[in-house]
C-alpha cells in the first residue's frame, strides 16, 4: 500500500511515515494542499491520512479537493480536535473513517481495513460535559462559517480574541 500523510506537524507526519514503512508500505508526507496535490499525481497513493487542522486550511475543504482530483481515494481523517460535527461532515464528504489523535500506524491501518460497523461500541457512562458541548457548538458554528473566526465570533456573540483563545485550547474530554 502507498500512504500519503497530510499533516502540518512535520515531525508527526515523518514518524507516521516511518511506522508505515516499517510495516512494508510506501509513504510520503505533505504539509498543505499544494504539496498534497503534487504527491497525489506523482506518488499515486492508495490511502490518504488527512489532518483536520492544516494551519489555516480546513482538512474538510482539503478532503473535498482531494476527492475532486481522485474520486476513488480512500481518505481517513485524523485529528486532535475531534468533534461530532466534524466527524459527521468528514464522513458525508467521503472520508472512509475518522480517528482521534494519538493513533498508531496499526490503528490507522485497521481503520482503513475495517468497514464493518461496531454495534458493541461502549456507551458513555456520564452525559457530555457542558464544556465539551460548548466546544462542539463552537466547532459547528466555525464550520458553518467556513473557518472564518470573525464571522463565527459575531454569530456566537463573543469577542473574536476570546474565540481565538478557545480555539487554541485542546478539546475538552467528554
Amino acid at each position: 500500500m502507498r500512504y500519503l500523510i497530510i499533516d502540518d506537524d512535520s515531525v508527526f507526519a515523518a514518524t507516521l511515515a516511518r511506522a508505515f514503512e516499517r510495516r512494508g508500505h510506501d509513504a510520503a508526507t505533505a504539509e498543505n494542499l499544494s504539496e498534497a496535490l503534487h504527491w497525489l499525481a506523482e506518488f499515486q497513493p492508495d490511502r490518504i491520512v488527512l489532518d483536520l487542522k492544516l494551519g489555516s486550511e480546513s482538512g474538510l475543504s482539503v478532503l473535498r479537493k482531494l476527492l475532486d482530483q481522485k474520486q476513488d481515494a480512500q481518505i481517513l481523517m485524523l485529528t486532535a480536535y475531534s468533534s461530532i460535527p466534524t466527524a459527521v461532515e468528514a464522513i458525508k464528504l467521503g472520508a472512509r473513517n475518522y480517528l482521534c489523535k494519538p493513533a498508531s500506524a496499526q490503528e490507522i491501518i485497521a481503520a482503513f481495513d475495517n468497514r464493518t460497523p461496531d454495534e458493541a461500541i461502549p456507551l458513555q457512562k456520564q452525559p457530555t460535559s457542558v464544556n465539551r458541548v460548548e466546544w462542539e457548538h463552537i466547532q459547528r458554528v466555525l464550520q458553518q462559517h467556513d473557518g472564518n473566526v470573525s464571522a463565527t465570533a459575531r454569530a456566537l456573540g463573543m469577542h473574536r480574541r476570546t474565540l481565538q483563545r478557545k480555539l487554541q485550547k485542546r478539546p475538552v474530554k467528554h
